[in-house]
């Protein structure tokens, strides 16, 4: 008996490891699709959710974006100056506190941003377009409860 319940353990134990195979292999796609669909701006997936971040809570300093995006400020101040160089946002000096930095969406970030946007959806069309809307319900309920 003991050696049947061994291979039932052992047979969810890699039921387990496949189903984390699938799901990396999945999220490995999603991201190499995720930089296909932005290269053509040369958006790197940092700067994407920078501006996403700007675009949804506008104006803000420097430490918040940090904050928001759980980054170093270092690391902000690159994709920021990045962005920058391209004209998709800009800089200027916190009113409140001449110490901090402001940074916002310029017009030319936010047209951009909502190109790249229409090309994500196509993208989430070609991977998700498969499923019926039963099995993306169901995906998406299981990938909330695994986000907790």
């Amino acid at each position: 008996m003991t050696q049947g319940h061994e291979t039932t353990g052992q047979q969810e134990t890699g039921a387990d490891e496949t189903l984390a195979e699938a799901f990396r292999s999945v999220a490995r796609r999603l991201r190499e699709i995720s930089q296909e669909t932005l290269a053509p701006w040369d958006i790197t997936p940092s700067h994407f959710r920078a501006m996403r971040v700007l675009k949804r809570h506008g104006v803000m300093r420097l430490s918040d974006l940090s904050e928001h995006l759980h980054i170093a400020a270092r690391s902000t101040t690159e994709v920021v100056d990045a962005l920058e160089s391209r004209d998709l946002v800009e800089r200027r000096s916190d009113p409140g506190d001449r110490r901090a930095t402001l940074v916002e969406l310029t017009e030319h970030g936010t047209s951009i941003l909502d190109a790249i946007r229409a090309a994500r959806g196509t993208e989430a069309e070609r991977i998700f377009g498969r499923l019926s809307q039963t099995d993306r319900a169901h995906l998406a309920r299981i990938l909330r409860k695994l986000q907790t």
